[in-house]
């Protein structure tokens, strides 16, 4: 064997090592991976599919609050689609209505979101980036900087 062919032989194999230490980390990663959408990409886009883990962002509907001890049971809307979230558990402490949250979990059979993580803003300036992206596309948003 020449230098040459054991220098591409070295070569093509540091290659293959790390082809396969890339795949390797994306099949690892593959379950942790957690989308973003909308009660539009829900609802309408049917983006999502029972079961399937997912994020889902909108503004809490004034007036859907519903507290059963630690059960609580509230809408997510992006201003034209809704979505019923239940969640067990505690809420953030800055949680509450017609604010911007991020909830986490799998949507059931009958379209209800069962939520296991809830996130809210943390001050009255703040909307989750995935959140205001979405309701910025509608028209329904301004973000508060960009109008100084």
């Amino acid at each position: 064997m020449t230098r040459k062919q054991k220098r591409l032989l070295g070569i093509g194999s540091i290659g293959a090592v790390l082809v396969a230490a890339i795949a390797l980390v994306a099949i690892a990663l593959q379950d942790k991976i957690v989308f973003f959408y909308s009660p539009t990409d829900v609802i309408v886009e049917k983006k999502v599919a029972s079961g399937q883990r997912f994020r889902i962002g909108g503004l809490v509907k004034e007036a859907s609050l519903v507290k059963d001890g630690k059960r609580v049971s509230f809408i997510v809307t992006d201003l034209k689609n809704e979505v019923s979230v239940k969640h067990t558990g505690i809420l953030p402490d800055l949680f509450r209505e017609g604010q911007g949250i991020i909830a986490e979990g799998i949507l059931d059979k009958d379209g209800v979101f069962t939520a296991d993580t809830i996130l809210a803003k943390h001050d009255e300036n703040y909307m989750p980036k995935e959140v205001a992206a979405a309701l910025k596309e509608q028209g329904v948003w301004k973000d508060p900087k960009e109008t100084q």
